[in-house]
């Protein structure tokens, strides 16, 4: 599977309209929108895992696409660097 990033989403936007617009260009997988953690709403992007071949096609078709008059930033999901956990410093025992 390759993991699909979907950016600058209309905040309206539901885990099944991703999935509708993303099965036009093959199988989907799974669709996860994110929320902020605190207040519940929406942050404007999430996640589709698609096989492979599938998700190259979506990903050349849907970059730049306009959903509620927004154009969506589509492209293959980046691994999120490892930030240092606080308290490391030199002179801890």
């Amino acid at each position: 599977m390759t993991t699909i990033y979907v950016g600058n989403l209309p905040f309206s936007a539901t885990e099944q309209d991703v999935r509708v617009l993303f099965e036009r260009h093959g199988k989907v997988d799974s669709v996860k929108l994110i929320n902020d953690r605190e207040t519940g709403k929406p942050r404007g992007f999430g996640f589709v895992d698609m096989p492979p071949n599938e998700a190259q096609s979506a990903i050349q078709a849907l970059n730049g696409y306009q959903m509620n008059g927004r154009p969506l930033r589509v492209n293959e999901a980046q691994e999120r660097p490892q930030r240092p956990r606080p308290g490391g410093g030199p002179f801890r025992r």
